[in-house]
Order: C-alpha cells, then sequence, then structure tokens
C-alpha cells in the first residue's frame, strides 16, 4: 500500500539526510565533527534541571497535563514579553504553550489555511514552512531572499493575484539559515502588506536572545498593528539550551490561537508538567546565563571569520544566530561543497540548496560544537584545497 500523495510533494527531512551520510562516515572508521545542525553544545543551566527533577517526582505531574499549558506558564510567558519588549499579552487568549516552535509552526497552516489558499514561504528558509503548507493542501509560494536585498523579501515582487490568494505568510529573523536581521523599517512593512492583503503574518523567532555586540532583535508585536494580523512562534530551545526538552509557544491575535488550540487538541497532547515547571523557572530569569552563552557564540564566530577568511572567503560574524552563511567556492554546488569538506577533512557542513532552491551557491555552519572540536575543524579547513 502506498503512502499519502501528499507526502510524495514533500522531499526528506534535511538533517535527516545528512545524519544518514554522516553515520555513514562514522561508520567508516572517520572523526566526523558536525557544525550541520543548530543545537546547542552549552548545558541547560542547572537551576533548571533542578527544577525538572523536583517536579518530576510529584506523582501530581504524572497524570495527563492540560492541552493549553499551565496557566502559572502562560503567565510567565507573558511578564517575559513585557519585561523584555513592553508587550502586553493576555495570558488566558493569547498564549499557546507547544511542543516546540516546530509543533506550532506544522500546526499552524492546517488550522489557518484551506486547499488552494497560498502560503508565502521565504526560500531559503526553514524547511518546514514549505511543508507545513503541503501538509495542509495549500500552495506554497516562495518569496526569495537574495544577498542583494539583505536576506529580505521583496515584498513589492509578490504578484498582485498571489497576495489576493495568500493567507498566510512566514518571516523569520534573525534568520535561519542566513544569520540576517530585520529592521523596525522593514517588519513596519511588512504588518502593511498583510493587513492590507488580510493575510496572517506568521513570525518564527527563536534565536531573539542569540545577539551579540549590543544588538537587540525585535519581537514582532513592537510593531504597532502586529498583533491584529499577527502570530509569534517562539522556543526556549535555543535562549536556554533546550533543545531536546521540546517546549515553545504560539502567541498574538486570540481567535487565531484559539483555532491552533482546537487543533491541537485533536491531534497531539500538553506537554509533560514537569517540563512546564522548568520552564517557569527558565523565564523568571536567566538574562546572565543567556550573556554568558553568547559570549561564547560571539568567540567561536570569530574564529570562524577568522579561518575562513585565511583561505579565500570575506566573512564577518553575525549579528545574531550561531550560524555561519557563506558562498561556496568557484567551481562548487552546494551539495558538492559540502560533500567535499566532508569527505577531505571529515567536517560536516549544511549545503544551502537545502533550504530551497535559493540558497544554492551557499553553506550554513553552526558554531554549536564544544570549543575544542570547533578549534579542531577550523584547523582542518585551513587544510581544505580547494
Amino acid at each position: 500500500m502506498a503512502g499519502a500523495k501528499r507526502l510524495g510533494r514533500i522531499p526528506p527531512y534535511l538533517f535527516a539526510e545528512i545524519d544518514r551520510k554522516v553515520q555513514e562516515k562514522k561508520r567508516a572508521g572517520v572523526d566526523v565533527i558536525s557544525l550541520g545542525i543548530g543545537d546547542p553544545d552549552l548545558p541547560t543551566p542547572g537551576r533548571i534541571v533542578s527544577v525538572l527533577q523536583e517536579t518530576a517526582a510529584d506523582p501530581s505531574n504524572h497524570r495527563y497535563p492540560s492541552y493549553f499549558g499551565l496557566a502559572d506558564l502562560r503567565e510567565s510567558i507573558a511578564r517575559w514579553y513585557s519585561d523584555r519588549s513592553g508587550v502586553e499579552l493576555d495570558p488566558s487568549t493569547e498564549i499557546l504553550p507547544t511542543l516546540g516552535s516546530k509543533d506550532g509552526i506544522s500546526h499552524a497552516p492546517l488550522a489557518l489555511v484551506d486547499p488552494g489558499d497560498i502560503v508565502l514561504a521565504p526560500d531559503p528558509g526553514y524547511t518546514v514552512y514549505m511543508t507545513g503548507a503541503i501538509m495542509a493542501g495549500a500552495d506554497p509560494f516562495v518569496m526569495p531572499l537574495t544577498e542583494a536585498n539583505h536576506w529580505l523579501p521583496d515584498l513589492d515582487a509578490i504578484p498582485a493575484d498571489v497576495a489576493q490568494r495568500a493567507r498566510l505568510m512566514w518571516l523569520n529573523y534573525p534568520n535561519n539559515p542566513t544569520a540576517a536581521t530585520a529592521d523596525r523599517q522593514f517588519l513596519e512593512r511588512a504588518v502593511e502588506f498583510c493587513a492590507r492583503h488580510d493575510i496572517v503574518l506568521c513570525h518564527d523567532a527563536p534565536y531573539s536572545e542569540i545577539a551579540f555586540d549590543g544588538y537587540r532583535p525585535l519581537t514582532l508585536f513592537e510593531i504597532p498593528g502586529a498583533k491584529e494580523i499577527g502570530l509569534e512562534f517562539h522556543s526556549l530551545s535555543k535562549t536556554y539550551n533546550m533543545t531536546g526538552w521540546r517546549i515553545g509557544w504560539v502567541c498574538g491575535r486570540a481567535d487565531l490561537v484559539k483555532v491552533i488550540g482546537q487543533l491541537k487538541t485533536n491531534i497531539d497532547s500538553g506537554i509533560f508538567q514537569a517540563v512546564q515547571w522548568a520552564a517557569i523557572e527558565a523565564l523568571n530569569g536567566g538574562e546572565e546565563e543567556t550573556r554568558a552563552a553568547n559570549a561564547v557564540y560571539l568567540r567561536r564566530h570569530r574564529l570562524v571569520a577568522d579561518t575562513l577568511n585565511k583561505i579565500g572567503w570575506n566573512v564577518k560574524p553575525p549579528r545574531a544566530t550561531f550560524y555561519v552563511w557563506a558562498p561556496v567556492p568557484e567551481g562548487y554546488d552546494s551539495i558538492r561543497f559540502a560533500g567535499h569538506v566532508l569527505d577531505e577533512v571529515g567536517v560536516n557542513i549544511t549545503p544551502g540548496v537545502g533550504f530551497g532552491p535559493h540558497g544554492e551557491g551557499y553553506f550554513r555552519l553552526s558554531v554549536t560544537a564544544p570549543d575544542a572540536r570547533l578549534q579542531e575543524a577550523m584547523t582542518r579547513m585551513g587544510t581544505l584545497k580547494l
């Protein structure tokens, strides 16, 4: 029996394919250093782990959790937004905890779009923006991100008939994979565009706290009018080194949050309450921990830039994220160059085309490897023959 036809429109998940190739190398005895996936190597702060241990031992947390999250968690998220950005959210109607932000991102089109609607998605971009639209029966429409436009979509290039059919637009700043940032002027234009065309603006913001040298990324709801047409998706994964814990949230316009919650009640469950209590602990502090982690990432960014620039690149450390986005050398496409680096020096990087056709010609490298391993990776890459 064949699988559903919709799956035939979805390519294999990028990181699963990369992992398969890396495992083949390891089985062959290669000491592979993986810089391919953005998974913080720094440990979750001990205070958060301690709360998990304590609350996991409490039998009251062993039963089914609420689909909508603990009231204490929603209140902590609202307080985090207020303290961080001056944004006020109603914990009871405008915040929905999710099993990581990917959970909310994949659910949003199922809840908000119908077959035949258009979802506007950046390319290169997080692959779930496209696959989520396909799973919902919608038609993805690519918004190219180019270096010439500072890795921002050209809203004026979206055809009028596409804008008329569009129901949802994805933005993601600070950006994965390009590490680009968006200024207030661009976000104001995006809000105005979506309001004019009755499009739900979905902003994926898991890297908002991974920023350097005093740069402070904007949250979507700092833009006037954004909450009337938008949703923001966030995660504790990057800010608090909690990728494996699977906890995040979607917030914004109450009726949109409500329909995502309605969908959620029918296809998955709530978050283990001990993890929710640990998330509350994370959100009620931790600025110093995040600053310390960012100092580590910035130091690593400088190491990578210094190494690549010595062998022919012109790379500047980014203002945010823990990614380096750089062009492949002349004579290579992105898959061939990533394969060359893996074969020649045993370092795993991500080909840009894996984030969409407009990522061709680039590669992404993550600085989420322990210092000694990253130093070894850079030493090896310094010997590359291009």
